[in-house]
């Protein structure tokens, strides 16, 4: 019964539909894995992760597993190993020893301009547990982490021109620390990056929208964002970034803005606010499961866009 059961599950994932205990989800037809995805995004979300905060127990869990995505995904470390530490400050208590973040961080090769970049983030870390309860974080931000690993699935099988370097940085709820240190301390020469796409909570919506934030500022990274917007699965949005804008100016807010302050281009993918951001109601079974499936097909056709005409 076992092996006929696996079997059954087999078969009804190469259909695209993934088998749960309720209802089934019918994948749609995308270029990135999807079964494999929303596997990622439930392992990335669940409890044992404690919230994936920053210095944790539940956060080196969450590392651990990314790093083993990247290198099962075909993403290269640069140079010896996938990680990076960084100072996270000091914690509370005369000889509580200073906590450290770590990045992770790889890269497929380009074929024509390889020593020109691409940036392709998310943070893995999330607020961890409170009261008792734990954050997991399911749109913010395992959702993002996760579409890294289905892009370089992708894009393994079919090179890019330019180098794809993939950061899941760690610390972006600790003032962007993770995006920062990156910036600080680059892998590559900072000018050989022509563009962060940042994505973070990008799997909830019931309406089908994803907004493209930084297009207001960067209009010359707009005709990119339109071509997509014309024959992507989602509806693709432009918005959320004038600096009149107030709380409604999203570019602040993750860690593309660490980009945009050492001067490289750089746009936020993601969804509006909603009631589950930060609360321990963004779960996996809370998501809309097909919309994020579409929407880490849009951001696929967003990298190959600008990898083209970069």
């Amino acid at each position: 019964m076992r092996a006929l059961a696996t079997g059954l599950v087999c078969a009804l994932a190469g259909a695209g539909i993934l088998a749960q205990s309720a209802p089934a989800i019918v994948l749609p037809k995308v270029a990135v894995d999807g079964a494999q995805l929303l596997q990622d995004l439930k392992t990335l979300s669940a409890d044992d992760m404690q919230g994936r905060q920053a210095g944790t127990a539940g956060g080196a869990r969450a590392r651990a597993y990314v790093v083993s995505r990247f290198r099962a995904s075909g993403i290269q470390p640069i140079g010896e190993s996938y990680t990076t530490e960084f100072p996270l400050g000091a914690r509370e208590g005369a000889n509580a020893p200073a906590p450290t973040g770590v990045n992770v961080i790889g890269r497929i090769a380009g074929r024509r301009q390889p020593a020109r970049h691409i940036v392709v983030s998310a943070h893995y870390d999330h607020v961890g547990v409170n009261s008792g309860r734990v954050f997991n974080g399911a749109d913010d931000n395992a959702s993002g982490t996760a579409a890294l690993f289905a892009l370089g699935k992708y894009f393994s099988a079919n090179q890019p021109q330019h180098t794809l370097i993939f950061a899941a940085f760690d610390a972006e709820e600790v003032n962007l620390t993770g995006a920062r240190a990156f910036v600080r301390r680059p892998p590559v020469d900072l000018k050989s990056i022509a563009l962060d796409l940042n994505a973070d909570m990008i799997g909830r919506d019931a309406n089908n929208r994803l907004y493209v934030s930084g297009t207001f500022e960067q209009p010359i990274l707009k005709p990119y964002v339109t071509r997509v917007a014309e024959r992507a699965p989602v509806r693709l949005l432009m918005g959320y970034d004038n600096p009149k804008g107030g709380a409604n100016y999203w570019m602040r807010s993750s860690d593309q803005w660490a980009f945009i302050e050492a001067g490289i281009p750089a746009l936020y993918v993601g969804v509006e606010d909603n009631a589950q951001h930060h609360q321990p109601t963004d779960d996996y079974d809370n998501m809309t499961h097909v919309f994020f499936v579409n929407a880490v097909e849009t951001l696929r056709m967003l990298v190959e866009e600008f990898d083209r005409g970069l």
